[in-house]
């Protein structure tokens, strides 16, 4: 019983270290002279958006994975605990279930990017950015086709036909409306600046798949309007909705925040592969003529 307790107490203090660890690593930076203000050093500061020192954010993603393996890691071993105490048998086999639960694997770093971590706060990742419903999309779009099914088909309106693109944008190829496709160019070349080692790795499952979401009579999924793209890392898929994501994922979110698209980590069953255009994004276009 004394070892289990002795673990406990140990993980705490680990809890509480990483906590303090991830607390510094994500205050201010010094003040950068006559602004007065204080720049994080995770982030760039010549508007690239997204984070120029990789190593530092990749580090801050895996104490944010750590804290949360601890806290589940406590709660494991306090469960045993319990069981041990009604059972009233020794102490012979805590060590092998700790070692057990230490012993995951999970943190390669020599794998890193395309390490499975969880999504911290995911649900508030969009920082007030948020999707286009299928209902507002045929509004100002008009429906990509006349007749969907489940099976990806061919884009026949007209006025999104004349400006679908097929090209290659960065490190992938897709079909999508030009305006998402320029857009998607910038983020990948800020990830390139920033990241070359991340935007080697780049991956996708699709962009443009003219359907209706499955499961609907007629709903129509943003990658219908080619205004949506999967990405993954090494070619891996990540798993939907277990409310885990490939860590270089998270990474890449803070660039498309920045350029103006949602990542589906937020959506109600989690889609961290997904990528598509905000409303506010869209209605920019549509006032500049670009839709």
């Amino acid at each position: 019983m004394r070892v289990i307790h002795l673990l406990i107490g140990g993980m705490v203090v680990l809890v509480l270290a990483l906590v303090a660890v991830l607390f510094l690593v994500i205050l201010p930076g010094e003040s950068d002279g006559g602004n007065g203000g204080g720049s994080s050093k995770l982030f760039a500061s010549d508007g690239v958006g997204g984070a120029v020192d990789s190593e530092a954010r990749i580090e801050l993603e895996l104490l944010r994975g750590d804290i949360e393996n601890l806290q589940i890691a406590i709660a494991n071993l306090e469960g045993q605990l319990n069981e041990l105490r009604s059972a009233q048998t020794d102490n012979s086999g805590i060590l092998d279930g700790a070692e057990e639960i230490f012993n995951n694997g999970e943190n390669d770093i020599i794998d890193s990017y395309a390490q499975v971590v969880l999504v911290a706060d995911r649900r508030n990742i969009n920082q007030g950015l948020f999707v286009a419903s299928p209902k507002y999309l045929i509004e100002k779009l008009g429906m990509p086709r006349p007749d969907l099914n489940d099976n990806c088909q061919a884009m026949t309106n007209p006025r999104l036909k004349n400006i679908l693109v097929t090209e290659q944008v960065g490190p992938i190829r897709v079909s999508m409306l030009k305006p998402a496709a320029d857009s998607l160019a910038r983020v990948f070349e800020n990830i390139r600046k920033a990241d070359p080692d991340l935007y080697d790795r780049i991956n996708t499952a699709g962009s443009l798949c003219v359907r209706r979401i499955r499961g609907s009579k007629n709903s129509v999924s943003t990658h219908s309007f080619g205004l949506a793209v999967d990405l993954n890392i090494d070619g891996r898929l990540d798993t939907l909705g277990d409310g885990k994501t490939q860590l270089g994922l998270t990474i890449l979110a803070d660039f498309f925040n920045t350029e103006g698209w949602v990542w589906g980590a937020a959506f109600s069953r989690e889609d961290s592969m997904h990528f598509e255009v905000s409303k506010k994004q869209l209605d920019e276009w549509i006032a500049q003529g670009l839709l």
